[in-house]
């Protein structure tokens, strides 16, 4: 990407996310996401690549759902800094919550998916293989389930 690409990216999170928590938490998970694809281009066990494929698929199809919910958060609760806005009942704290773990999550199933890819041949390794790549699978539902849940507190209390 160019410098005046970036410019005007980041000029257009800006104007969408603001500078606060709302913007950060779509950062994270953005930066998880980049480290999930960046681990899955290193990986030269073809087997593995067509294991991890569909739920990098996945992962990336968050992606616009996160910034929805990132946007529609800043439009009516405006943040500028790191301080989640007060809401009835603390809803903002639960629903930034969520996309922050998502965010953490998916950071952690880049983790498991970097250990995923160390396994040599042998009968034992498959198994290793094996449990690694569900416990990706089972990160990776784990973020959709947060993002899920986020969208969920936002319809409840933003319609």
């Amino acid at each position: 990407m160019g410098f005046f690409t970036e410019h005007l990216a980041g000029r257009r999170d800006q104007k969408e996310l603001g500078q606060g928590v709302w913007r950060r938490a779509h950062d994270r998970f953005r930066r998880g996401l980049d480290r999930f694809h960046q681990v899955l281009e290193q990986i030269q066990d073809q087997d593995l690549v067509t294991q991890v494929v569909p739920v990098a698929n996945e992962l990336a199809d968050l992606l616009p759902r996160v910034r929805s919910i990132c946007m529609t958060a800043q439009s009516f609760a405006p943040a500028e800094s790191q301080e989640i806005p007060s809401s009835d009942g603390g809803w903002l704290h639960d629903l930034h919550r969520e996309l922050s773990r998502a965010g953490n999550d998916l950071a952690q199933a880049a983790e498991a998916l970097a250990m995923a890819r160390f396994h040599g041949p042998g009968e034992t390794t498959a198994r290793s293989m094996e449990l690694s790549t569900q416990a990706l699978h089972r990160r990776a539902h784990t973020v959709t389930e947060r993002v899920e849940r986020a969208e969920e507190l936002l319809r409840a209390h933003h319609g």
